[in-house]
């Protein structure tokens, strides 16, 4: 067996470097499995060290060295899971990209392949978002050895242009069909999405140290903490009866009220959901309408416009998790209207020619 070379050792199937070179520590993945390539990553390392800390010259980074850093140091976001999903995505468009030459006309080919592909105006400028966040700490925030930014000034992206898509809400006919080709886990959190209106994330994060007690009563809410509120502003959760029944059944199984096999589910938005959706012939349907049609539902049963922001944790002046016990009283009674067969509201899609 041929022997390595001093600051390389193996982990797994992949050579790293432990090297102390020109004064500075270098702890880091070759990302080879061959000794051959480890080395040759090593030495060209080595030399751009050496040119950074002699010569004064700035290495330059790649966009897939700046997103596995913001990876690292932004892993406690709420999106953080999907940001992943958009860096792996482009990554074989400008992984490789030194971040100097990165620019608009360099991501034209990810827009034109992920458009061909279906995916919408709304949710490639989500993609983009992302991309922009991370050229603007390159340029903002991460700096070398000697100070300087990783990036000198961050490209201007502009936002893709397309049709916003609309809300599109369910009826109760659709919802049966919907749930009716769904794991019982799936079912659950479908129908407690539409009888709360908490977004997907939300529904995946909950857990039971989030479930307060109303002072005085039996009865108890959920607290959206502004750490996982997309608005960043804290919210109650009150709950109907059909939701209350949801959470009772998965009581003392897990950290999370939600789960598969005591683990926290990453999405709703995953394989089974999609298999329901075609098989109910709903393929326009997104988790995030499930909250559109709570919305409309309440609207239907007569909610006031202020309950209904209330209840959707819309930001305004009034908004607030220290409600007195009648306004909490109020806001349940609001939704246990959903649960009411006599009010149980159907939405009726109008065209207009």
């Amino acid at each position: 067996m041929a022997k390595s070379t001093p600051g390389l050792r193996k982990k797994g199937e992949i050579w790293h470097i432990d090297k102390t070179i020109a004064g500075r520590k270098l702890r880091e993945s070759t990302g080879e499995k061959e000794l051959d390539a480890a080395e040759r990553y090593l030495a060209m390392r080595v030399h751009e060290i050496r040119k950074e800390s002699i010569y004064g010259e700035r290495r330059e980074r790649t966009f897939d060295e700046a997103a596995a850093r913001f990876i690292e140091e932004y892993g406690h976001k709420r999106s953080i899971e999907r940001d992943i999903d958009t860096l792996k995505v482009v990554m074989p468009y400008i992984g490789e990209s030194t971040l100097q030459k990165i620019h608009s006309a360099t991501l034209d080919r990810f827009i034109r392949d992920r458009k061909a592909a279906g995916i919408s105006a709304g949710t490639l400028n989500r993609d983009m978002a992302i991309i922009r966040r991370v050229l603007k700490l390159c340029a903002a925030m991460w700096r070398d050895e000697q100070g300087r930014p990783w990036l000198n000034t961050a490209p201007l992206l502009p936002p893709i242009q397309g049709t916003k898509r609309k809300p599109r809400p369910i009826s109760v006919a659709e919802q049966d069909r919907l749930i009716k080709g769904m794991p019982q886990y799936l079912v659950d959190m479908t129908l407690f999405a539409l009888h709360t209106g908490l977004r997907d994330q939300e529904i995946c994060g909950l857990q039971w140290k989030d479930e307060k007690e109303i002072s005085g009563t039996s009865e108890t809410v959920f607290i959206i903490t502004e750490e996982r509120a997309k608005n960043d502003h804290e919210r109650i959760v009150p709950l109907n009866s059909a939701a209350r029944a949801i959470v009772n059944r998965y009581r003392g199984q897990s950290e999370f009220v939600f789960h598969l096999k005591g683990n926290r589910l990453e999405r709703m938005n995953n394989r089974a959901w999609r298999k329901a959706r075609t098989s109910a012939n709903l393929v326009d349907v997104r988790v995030h309408d499930l909250r559109h049609t709570f919305g409309m539902r309440l609207r239907a049963t007569g909610v006031s416009l202020e309950d209904r922001e209330d209840l959707l944790g819309h930001h305004s002046g009034h908004i607030t998790t220290h409600y007195s016990k009648v306004e909490i009283t109020r806001l349940i009674e609001c939704v246990e209207l959903l649960c009411d067969g006599k009010h149980r509201p159907e939405l009726t899609l109008v065209k207009v020619a």
